[in-house]
């Protein structure tokens, strides 16, 4: 979207051990990456951190930079950059205007929104699905592809939603808010539930009665059969995970027709939960009489196999004559959309996110 734009952006990949600063500009990244303890225990030394991070940064650069622009974790109020109380940061009880305390202290507009938001609007922008279209018109077939569904699975179940261009933010600032809808094996639960971190951890540890603490990296190499433990559990555990994301992406695709990626930690392990989860996805529902539905008006493709990767690409068009009209017109038979995960990788289309959404709100004088 901004591809020949000579403005600079700083950006942040806020963890809650680390900072890492960075700068953008025409999308690419222009300076060494610097990383500073994040001091999430401390007030007082987080806004140090992030004062003396950005003004290394700044430093770094040929010019001056237009925004700050970087994603932070909720619960937040995104429009008026002001971070509420953080699992991860007790420092920040109460709420900290983060925001405005960095417009202060630099003199530019900052803006701030959550992960999955800026993951999904990184992808949409530079990402998957300018790819997908690109790949749509060099195999001639004249689809094209306006929406995107973003999904995070790491620590939490991230979403983001970009429609033609634009950014779902929400009137509270909560489009996208996947984490919290219904998980699928147990309805009172929340889908974070199933599709993070502690979601593969509890699996894996139920099914193979085993007490030791092991990283979702450490059960995928079990479940490679790289490392010793029950591999049938460890496969188990990504495939329930598969399911529970499956479910929650089917119900959001519901509403926003559109191409499907995955990023995260997890992520890494699609083909272990892929499966399962577009098993889910292309299943059916029913009618009390028991005549069958698919669960989605269209079907969905993994990206990710060649030979569906090729179906997807395949153009299916009829043509059909217009009544009384010496005339005819063509249309597409199937409806298709695919599902991905980021070529990008995740914080890298977490920073295009940002710096497009800074220049995005900019250029409509929101600052």
């Amino acid at each position: 979207m901004f591809k020949n734009n000579n403005r600079i952006v700083l950006t942040l990949d806020a963890g809650g051990t680390n900072f890492v600063f960075s700068a953008i500009q025409n999308n690419t990244e222009i300076v060494t990456p610097l990383v500073l303890p994040a001091y999430p225990d401390n007030l007082e030394k987080c806004l140090d951190s992030l004062v003396v991070g950005f003004s290394r940064i700044k430093k770094r650069v040929k010019s001056a930079p237009v925004a700050i622009s970087f994603a932070f974790p909720g619960p937040a109020d995104y429009e008026n950059g002001i971070i509420g109380d953080l699992p991860n940061f007790p420092s920040f009880k109460g709420g900290v205007a983060l925001g405005p305390f960095l417009r202060e202290k630099f003199d530019i507009p900052v803006f701030i929104n959550n992960d999955g938001n800026l993951f999904a609007y990184g992808e949409a922008l530079c990402g998957i699905l300018p790819e997908i279209n690109k790949q749509l018109e060099i195999r001639g077939n004249r689809k094209r592809y306006k929406n995107l569904l973003g999904f995070t699975f790491g620590t939490g179940f991230g979403g983001g939603v970009v429609i033609n261009n634009d950014l779902l933010l929400g009137d509270n600032g909560c489009g996208g808010d996947v984490w919290s809808m219904v998980n699928k094996t147990n309805n009172n639960l929340i889908a974070e539930e199933g599709v993070s971190i502690r979601a593969i951890q509890r699996k894996y540890y139920e099914l193979s009665g085993t007490n030791e603490k092991l990283t979702p990296k450490e059960i995928y190499d079990i479940a490679e059969g790289n490392a010793p433990g029950n591999r049938s559990a460890a496969i188990k555990s990504f495939e329930e995970l598969g399911e529970v994301a499956g479910f929650t992406i089917a119900e959001s695709l519901s509403i926003v027709d559109g191409i499907v990626v995955i990023g995260g930690g997890i992520a890494n392990a699609y083909k272990y939960f892929m499966p399962s989860l577009i098993k889910e996805m292309n299943g059916f529902r029913y009618t009390r009489n028991g005549e069958p539905y698919p669960r989605l008006s269209m079907k969905v493709y993994n990206l990710l196999d060649e030979q569906e990767k090729s179906e997807f690409f395949k153009a299916e068009i009829k043509t059909v004559k217009v009544p009384e009209f010496n005339k005819t017109v063509d249309y597409n038979v199937a409806k298709k959309t695919g599902i991905t995960t980021t070529k990008l990788g995740t914080s890298r289309a977490i920073a295009l996110g940002a710096y497009n959404f800074a220049l995005n709100r900019i250029d409509k004088g929101i600052d």
